[in-house]
């Protein structure tokens, strides 16, 4: 049941990923996504075995996702 409520919790931060095109450029929004995809192959991977490890993506997620684009608003100049 926990790893049906990460994936569940997982979805919505896709969201966010998909709104990124506000402020990152097409190839990073790409990354971003795929990112995303990766994490979501995980965690209904691990559901059976590890479940507790798929109530964390959506945590990864989302601070990876802050995380990659608090740089390229520091680095790389990307702007709102």
């Amino acid at each position: 049941m926990l790893a049906w409520i990460g994936i569940a919790l997982h979805l919505p931060v896709g969201f966010f990923y998909l709104s990124s095109g506000l402020v990152a450029p097409l190839w990073a929004i790409i990354v971003l996504i795929v990112w995303w995809f990766v994490l979501l192959y995980f965690a209904l991977r691990e559901r059976v075995r590890r479940p507790w490890w798929s109530l964390g993506t959506p945590l990864v997620a989302f601070a990876t996702w802050f995380a990659f684009l608090s740089f390229g608003e520091a680095v790389l100049g990307w702007q709102a």
